[in-house]
């Protein structure tokens, strides 16, 4: 099931995912962590080792992520794999204070001693169109320059990294420590989370955007409600929307305390993706009996 699936092929996969009776049914979460960890099953609160297809830092944590990777694993260590590692800055750059600018310095220096490839710059602060490498917002840029995919692990040293889980992949974000270690070796010790599913059928009013939806949602279930938790969402009204909308319902899963959030992807995820992208992917879908620690409609 790769990036060239059609929508008959990707309807039947699905519709055969759905109501065939698997042996070890698993949600998406807990399938995209198993297929990273060689693991046939994973069940919430195990601990794994998983391997991390992407790492995100940018100018607020990129410098102390480098400096404890330097620390743990010396000056003259190489990170896992520099086309990997994307670095963005995008919050201390239209500004005039030395210590600021000294950060979007060091995040330059870093991606020319270890050859990052991605690496989306920005060198004139007088001019906002003189800096082409620029991508602005990480999480935005994350996606437009291709580097969300289905069913890949996605770690970012910030907490609305869960953006990319409109991709149908894990991605939250992590801590400088957990980033330098990812740096160096390419994993992470993390815990599964068990899946919260949001069923929203229907069509949505005009006057309503994803930001209300998912804003009624967190309302609903507290700013503590998915603690650690997984968040799915699934149905017609999600089906309906385009990337900016599913992208707007994970970015705020962190809101409500959630691990992650994630939606199924479909023919929108596979058009969006494949015109930004050449590198294969391989989508994953929650089983039809996964077990799901809350459900809501």
């Amino acid at each position: 099931m790769g990036c060239t699936l059609n929508m008959s092929v990707l309807w039947l996969v699905r519709l055969v995912t759905c109501r065939m009776q698997v042996k070890n049914p698993m949600t998406m979460t807990e399938k995209i962590l198993a297929n990273h960890s060689d693991n046939s099953l994973v069940v919430p609160g195990q601990n794994i080792w998983t391997r991390v297809d992407k790492l995100m830092t940018h100018d607020v944590c990129g410098p102390g992520t480098f400096g404890i990777f330097q620390k743990e694993f010396g000056e003259n260590a190489q990170v896992w794999d520099n086309e990997r590692v994307v670095l963005i800055p995008d919050h201390y750059i239209f500004t005039s204070d030395p210590r600021a600018n000294r950060n979007v310095d060091i995040l330059r220096d870093m991606a020319q001693k270890y050859n990052i490839k991605y690496f989306y710059d920005i060198k004139d602060r007088s001019n906002f169109k003189a800096n082409p490498d620029y991508k602005g917002v990480c999480h935005v840029a994350l996606a437009q320059e291709g580097h969300c995919k289905p069913g890949e692990v996605l770690f970012g040293t910030d907490s609305h990294t869960c953006n990319a889980g409109a991709f149908g992949q894990f991605a939250t974000g992590v801590g400088n420590t957990d980033a330098g270690f990812i740096l160096g070796t390419g994993k992470l010790l993390i815990k599964v989370p068990p899946t919260m599913r949001f069923v929203l059928d229907g069509e949505m009013p005009e006057y309503l955007l994803a930001k209300d939806l998912i804003l009624q949602i967190i309302g609903e279930i507290s700013v503590a409600g998915a603690t650690y938790k997984a968040m799915e969402f699934v149905g017609s009204a999600v089906e309906g929307m385009n990337m900016d909308e599913r992208m707007t319902i994970c970015n705020m899963v962190v809101e409500a305390g959630g691990k992650n959030g994630v939606i199924a992807p479909d023919q929108a995820t596979f058009d969006y993706v494949k015109a930004r992208s050449d590198e294969p992917f391989q989508p994953v879908y929650s089983d039809g009996d996964a077990k799901y620690c809350a459900d809501y409609k």
